[in-house]
């Protein structure tokens, strides 16, 4: 039986937070800057995470979507999603990717 690496298991939990999409934005929550950390030790993974801004409709399917998505990723025995709003989500967080499927910040 192989173990994976906490550096490859933090890979492969990434790569499945990619597939989660915000609803309202179109995006994965990974890109949009919404994934603020992901610790793993052995198999168990801590996920810090935030929405766009605080009561948004989409917190509990962007959660339980964070929470299903890194159980279904290669190594993981338990996930824990943390829901935090400090520091808030400011659209400086998102990638170039995301940004530039949304149009911001061209020509900065």
């Amino acid at each position: 039986m192989s173990t994976i690496s906490d550096d490859d298991l933090t890979e492969n939990v990434m790569a499945a937070l990619r597939r989660v999409i915000d609803p309202e934005l179109g995006y994965n929550i990974v890109d949009l800057g919404l994934v603020y950390g992901v610790d793993v030790d052995k198999g168990a993974v801590h996920i810090v995470m935030t929405t766009t801004t605080r009561g948004c409709p989409a917190t509990d399917y962007l959660r339980g979507g964070a929470n299903h998505a890194a159980e279904s990723a290669l190594g993981v025995d338990s996930v824990d999603v943390e829901l935090t709003y400090d520091p808030p989500w400011m659209p400086d967080k998102m990638s170039p990717q995301a940004k530039a499927h949304l149009g911001i910040g061209r020509g900065g």
